[in-house]
């Protein structure tokens, strides 16, 4: 038996310690915001926060968890409660397809957390392990200087306005 905290709550499950955090998130504990992409860490389409910070959670076994707290999209707020990063994602209509979103969510969140107050190369050094298909990449970059102002700071030299 692993024990987890996820979004906050505890959850155990009885699986392979290599078993990709991935596949616990969604096989086990029903939370399928993180998708499986690649499989290889290089689409960003699994990023899920360990402690604040993105990983891939295709390539992260359950096992290597311990005690460190996982947050996904479901973590950041709800449909009716959509935390800052899902209201700025929306007002942007940063998403096409979709399947990038909340690895992209995630890896906002995570950036927002460190700082609310990135640099445009931090933001976009931040952001760019996660890959969009649709090529929305210039909607997401305003979603995330939005969500920056809605926690009360802002990219401080944003190549663009935030409106």
């Amino acid at each position: 038996m692993i024990d987890l905290t996820v979004n906050g709550a505890a959850a155990r499950v009885d699986v392979d310690p290599a078993t990709p955090l991935l596949y616990v998130l969604r096989d086990d504990l029903h939370l399928h915001a993180a998708k499986f992409g690649c499989g290889l860490g290089q689409c960003g389409a699994c990023t899920v926060l360990v402690d604040d910070r993105p990983v891939f959670s295709c390539l992260m076994p359950v096992g290597a968890i311990g005690t460190r707290r996982v947050t996904t999209v479901e973590g950041l707020g709800t449909a009716a409660r959509p935390g800052d990063v899902q209201r700025a994602f929306l007002h942007e209509q940063a998403a096409q397809c979709g399947y990038c979103i909340p690895g992209m969510m995630a890896r906002a969140e995570g950036l927002l957390r460190k700082t609310t107050t990135p640099t445009e190369d931090e933001m976009r050094t931040a952001m760019a392990p996660s890959l969009c298909r649709c090529g929305t990449h210039m909607r997401i970059l305003r979603a995330v200087r939005r969500a920056a102002v809605m926690r009360g700071g802002g990219v401080v030299d944003a190549a663009e306005p935030v409106t």
